[in-house]
């Protein structure tokens, strides 16, 4: 496969997988998750690179998704503790972010790791960091392992489907049911860590939150069937990542920063096109003629 191919097949595996765990973090309510667990997880690297020296292996991923799950308990400890849950995802979010930032800066500043590198990715290093499997051949490993993420997204969606519609939609009524609300909940952010994890280094904290949040929003526009969202929002997951690769490599500029924009231009024709929730529908929807008195 080419260079280019590369890039896009990574970038496309990372909308598709987004897009899909974004659907549920729509519908909970819970889009800001997104934006801090992408940017917490920083923490969780830098403290495994201070205990293993080491730059790369499975330590790193550990470590991310530890600060993920860290960074959803103690929103939730918060919210149950009166916090509102916005203002509890701000005070976690900023506050560990900002530990790891002054770690980098204080610790490993020389390590060839940074805010910038945290913000925005270096997803053009992707085809040239590979490892041999068997049968296969010489792949990129962000490929490798954003695949295995994405098989694992699927089954996790779609053996507990039923689950996930009634946790999502009405959680008093799946308690009263019997289900195990709070360890969906965790399960579901185990979820959201490893596949934020699984995209931070290519893509960066950016492009991860817009993947998360913007496909998933504007899918919600065109449908109310759950899993016509979860293909639709995949979908605009994979056309953001083509459609805005193209449009960096006409204007010489970052890939990464190009998708998430074009993200935003997927939800705005959303907006503004869709026939049951856009304006279109205000615009078109006949009016009732009032009926004459007998």
């Amino acid at each position: 496969m080419s260079y280019a191919g590369w890039i896009l097949l990574t970038a496309s595996l990372v909308g598709l997988s987004c897009g899909i765990i974004g659907v549920l973090l729509i519908l909970r309510r819970m889009a800001m998750m997104a934006d801090a667990i992408s940017h917490t997880v920083l923490l969780g690297i830098v403290v495994a690179y201070l205990v293993t020296r080491e730059l790369s292996g499975v330590h790193m991923l550990i470590g991310a998704i530890a600060a993920g799950l860290l960074t959803s308990v103690l929103v939730q400890w918060f919210h149950a503790r009166g916090v509102q849950q916005e203002a509890s995802i701000g005070v976690v979010f900023t506050t560990l972010f900002a530990i790891g930032v002054v770690l980098i800066a204080t610790k490993v500043g020389n390590a060839h790791l940074d805010v910038k590198h945290t913000l925005m990715g270096e997803i053009t290093f992707i085809p040239w960091e590979r490892i041999e499997l068997p049968w296969i051949g010489s792949i990129p490993e962000a490929v490798f392992i954003l695949s295995i993420v994405l098989i694992v997204v699927l089954v996790a969606v779609l053996a507990f489907y039923k689950e996930w519609k009634i946790t999502s939609f009405d959680p008093a009524l799946a308690a009263s049911l019997g289900l195990p609300v709070v360890l969906m909940h965790y399960v579901f952010m185990s979820l959201v860590s490893v596949t934020t994890v699984a995209a931070f280094d290519a893509v960066g904290a950016i492009m991860v939150v817009a993947m998360l949040i913007t496909p998933a929003a504007a899918a919600y526009l065109w449908t109310d069937r759950l899993l016509v969202m979860f293909a639709l929002s995949g979908g605009f997951g994979v056309l953001s990542a083509v459609a805005g690769y193209y449009v960096a490599a006409w204007l010489d500029t970052s890939i990464s920063g190009s998708m998430a924009f074009a993200t935003g231009i997927v939800f705005m024709i959303s907006f503004i096109a869709s026939p049951r929730h856009g304006l279109a529908s205000r615009w078109f929807r006949p009016r009732a003629t009032a009926m004459p008195e007998a």
